[in-house]
């Protein structure tokens, strides 16, 4: 969807301007992965209306497969505002315009499953299943069990806003417990099912192969092997805390540690390395004011995963930090 961004901060009723962006939590994930070296597609529906041309041609430049959307010419594109406050605070605002879009009209009827199951692993997010009945069926059928899907890997991003009844969180619930790596804030987690902690959280969600939980700026850990959590359980369970990071902006850091991990997995590094791409990929968007940038290279992200845990610890990343990575890599080749 397009987003529209404040031009200064205050309430929606008080900011006279905004600038366009785009966002989505699937796309965002896709660019970032495409621009991080993978092959990334992205399969969705938008209007044939300027706001659907405008996002067309910004997720294929940054290298994502668009050839599975499909332009919907009786539905507009999907568009929101929001505030420029964190998320988290009381301060923050956001206004979706994405009922009867063309997003929101997707189903088993009419989306390319072939094309959405053919990657490796496959990104989910729980904003799409609150978009309508017809989405909320086409993620059931997604995440069912069968042989030869892929890697299913869930957001659960749970949104209250979005959702038209109090049906979101056990819904949000059903299809986690489906999917094979699962990510969930702690602060989500408490809001949406009351869960507190990661020892409940994996009590809920036994299924998964791995439960990512966020804790903001205070880290993440990853459950791999989960069995429940059950004190006597096989596993394991590994812990990284985020970087210091000067913010601009906590909008779209979510779906960047999920590019940032999923890289990882792709790429079959270790879980620590993994959750500390996820951070990286994260602190890239948290130094800019839109839900998207582009990505650290990938040298310079693997030299900065690989350090230490000390020197990990006193790591300090602010806005332009990935570009002076890019200039490192240039001065570095012959």
């Amino acid at each position: 969807m397009v987003t529209f961004l404040p031009s200064r901060p205050g309430r929606l009723a008080e900011v006279p301007s905004f600038d366009r962006a785009i966002g989505g939590a699937e796309s965002n994930v896709a660019c970032a992965l495409a621009a991080f070296g993978h092959a990334a597609r992205w399969v969705s529906r938008i209007g044939t209306d300027g706001f659907g041309d405008h996002l067309v041609a910004c997720i294929a430049g940054h290298g994502v497969d668009v050839s599975a959307v499909v332009r919907d010419p009786r539905r507009p594109t999907g568009v929101y505002f929001r505030t420029a406050a964190d998320r988290a605070t009381g301060a923050y605002e956001v206004a979706y315009y994405r009922a009867g879009s063309a997003a929101s009209a997707m189903s088993l009827q009419n989306v390319d499953l072939p094309a959405v199951r053919a990657g490796r692993v496959l990104h989910l997010s729980g904003i799409t299943a609150a978009l309508s009945d017809g989405c909320r069926e086409l993620l059931c059928e997604l995440t069912a069990p069968r042989p030869g899907r892929p890697l299913i890997s869930f957001d659960v991003n749970h949104r209250p806003e979005l959702w038209r009844d109090a049906d979101g969180p056990r819904a949000l619930l059903e299809l986690a417990r489906r999917a094979d790596i699962v990510f969930v804030g702690d602060d989500e987690a408490r809001q949406a099912w009351g869960l507190h902690g990661g020892r409940e959280i994996l009590r809920a969600l036994p299924e998964p192969e791995m439960v990512v939980v966020k804790q903001g700026g205070g880290g993440a850990t990853a459950f791999h092997g989960n069995t429940g959590g059950t004190e006597d359980a096989e596993g394991t369970a590994v812990s990284v805390r985020a970087p210091e990071v000067d913010i601009v902006s906590h909008a779209g850091a979510g779906d960047a540690f999920a590019a940032g991990f999923l890289s990882g997995t792709l790429r079959g590094l270790p879980l620590r390395d993994r959750l500390r791409h996820g951070h990286l990929m994260a602190a890239a968007v948290l130094t800019v004011p839109g839900d998207l940038t582009g990505p650290p290279c990938r040298g310079h992200a693997d030299r900065l995963a690989a350090l230490d845990d000390t020197a990990w610890g006193r790591l300090r990343l602010g806005p332009g930090w990935t570009q002076a990575g890019t200039a490192e890599e240039e001065a570095n080749t012959p």
